[in-house]
Parts: structure tokens; sequence; C-alpha cells
């Protein structure tokens, strides 16, 4: 949840409930996606409690259907 990324580096609570959820996904044989990720230090953190993927400002902003399909197809022009 974006609310749990955002405070991730200043909220101590926040980085044990990261880490508790990254556990609990691990252990049902889950993946997770990181939402609202808007710095490397924030990427970093979560990389290094477990979460395999993130999305959030540091990657993209939001874009159509269409401007996905042609990033997917290597034709963006974003």
């Amino acid at each position: 949840d974006r609310s749990f990324v955002q405070g991730i580096n200043l909220h101590n609570s926040k980085t044990e409930i990261v880490k508790t959820i990254v556990t609990l996904a691990h252990r049902l044989g889950m993946n997770l996606v990181s939402e609202g990720v808007e710095t490397q230090q924030q990427a970093k953190q979560l990389r290094e409690l477990g979460c395999e993927f993130a999305q959030g400002y540091l990657y993209s902003p939001p874009i159509s259907v269409e401007q996905a399909s042609r990033l997917i197809k290597g034709r963006c022009d974003y």
C-alpha cells in the first residue's frame, strides 16, 4: 500500500508492517507489487525487504492503454 511505502524510511512501524506483509505473502507463495514508489531509497529498501515488483512515479507516471501498448512493443514516444 502506498501509505506504507511513503513512510518506509521514516517510520520503523511502517517498515515492520511491510516486512510482515512480505513474509506472509512469500509463505503463501505470492509475489508482491509495491505501490507508490517515488524514490530510489524506497525502491532499495523494498528490494531489501523482499518485494519483487514495484510501481510508481519513480518508474513512470500513469499512462494510457495505448501508451502502455507502444511501450511494451518498444515504440514509445513517452
